[in-house]
């Protein structure tokens, strides 16, 4: 994976995993156009407390961001903050810039104290080995409990140019992001030759990650430490987006570009073998679809219920009816993949089901609940809750 002036590099400083890199730096080689999500959550990690400050304070142009995986730097209280700081002084001096110029993002353990002196130790050979082909070895330095690394890349014109853009990301457990503009983790950074104003950077971000990685479930559990970095350098030389027809363009092919990421996260998560698109219909709005959709994702009687490949419909019903809205249960249907299993509140025998179970046995389905009350709709991407989810964060810290 590689875009215009964009270097990458990554090396094994030792902060948790002994033989495999854990930090990684990615490097514009100009001032690059900065916009940013981060965790709703009320509990935010010091990296992320400091992005929000940087971006809403400072200029909207930044140079570098510096990753590391095995320690969230979360609930770690004035020292993280000051230690997010001599991280950025310390890669602002290999690399010639300002520290203000630097965005930090941490993921791994919670309430630890970040090994400063080895990350000190380690951004010389860091900076020294940023190349045009390191991104990829970012993208592997990012990895706690995930298995294989997340990329995907866009080719589009703007006004005659050819623009890129390349997105990577994390992501197994601790998987239900709330992402707001600033105010196991998910991170991803985006990044693009494309030229464009701050304004619309921020805008086309913030919409592209409410249709995408706000709509992924795995276990339900907002991190501390989420964080999405977008980074448009302005290489390609293309008229300046702002918005209209260029704007129009440029959103769907990153709204495609996150929704990719956004599917091989749910893939690649802790104990996953199923990925189900959760869909509710017929409610009176969007936000009662999106809620009941979300509700049902993130039961764990119903996620069990796809690892064990059982079209448990009443635990399906019994989801919808807790997320605190009027139902009427005797206008509700459910499907998977198309096949009726519940019709107007009952369910429609062990025929409907067996076939239903045969469709779930498979890797990927949908599963369509409709309450008859409108004509909104919802839809959420989750996963199954297998044995081997429990196990790996039974002991996820030793």
């Amino acid at each position: 994976m590689n875009i215009k002036g964009f270097l990458g590099s990554a090396v094994s400083a030792g902060i948790k995993y002994k033989g495999r890199a854990d930090l990684g730096l990615i490097f514009s080689a100009a001032p690059s156009v900065a916009a940013a999500v981060f965790t709703q959550n009320e509990v935010k990690a010091a990296p992320v407390i400091a992005g929000i400050r940087r971006l809403k304070d400072g200029p909207p142009y930044v140079r570098a961001i510096l990753v590391n995986s095995g320690n969230a730097n979360a609930c770690t209280g004035p020292q993280g903050l000051a230690d997010v700081e001599a991280a950025k002084s310390m890669t602002a001096s290999a690399l010639g810039v300002n520290p203000e110029d630097i965005l930090i993002a941490s993921t791994g353990v919670i309430g630890r104290h970040m090994p400063m002196g080895r990350i000190r130790d380690a951004i010389p050979a860091l900076s020294a080995g940023l190349n045009e082909y390191g991104l990829d070895d970012v993208a592997r330095s990012m990895l706690t409990t995930d298995t294989v690394e997340k990329k995907a890349t866009r080719q589009i014109e703007i006004n005659g140019a050819a623009v890129k853009i390349a997105g990577m990301a994390k992501g197994a457990g601790m998987i239900g992001p709330r992402l707001g503009p600033p105010q196991a983790t998910m991170l991803a950074f985006i990044l693009t030759d494309a030229a464009m104003e701050p304004a619309f950077a921020q805008k086309a971000l913030s919409h592209a990650a409410g249709e995408t990685f706000n709509r992924i479930i795995i276990d339900g559990d907002t991190s501390t430490n989420d964080t999405v970095f977008f980074l448009a350098n302005g290489l390609a030389g293309n008229t300046k987006i702002s918005g209209g027809g260029p704007g129009e363009t440029f959103l769907l092919a990153l709204k495609g570009l996150m929704q990719e990421l956004a599917v091989q996260i749910v893939a690649d998560g802790e104990g996953v073998t199923k990925i189900v698109t959760v869909t509710v219909s017929g409610a009176r709005s969007p936000e009662e679809a999106d809620a009941m959709a979300r509700t049902i994702a993130a039961s764990p009687l119903v996620k069990t219920a796809f690892f064990g490949n059982d079209p448990n419909w009443g635990r399906v019903l019994a989801a919808a009816g807790r997320a605190g809205f009027s139902l009427d249960q005797n206008l509700m249907d459910i499907a998977i993949n198309g096949i009726e299993i519940v019709k107007n509140g009952q369910g429609l025998g062990d025929e409907a089901e067996a076939r239903a179970k045969k469709i779930m046995l498979g890797k990927r389905y949908e599963l369509r609940l409709d309450v008859g009350l409108g004509g909104a709709r919802a839809s959420i991407l989750t996963s199954d809750l297998s044995m081997d989810y429990v196990r790996i964060n039974a002991d996820y810290r030793t």
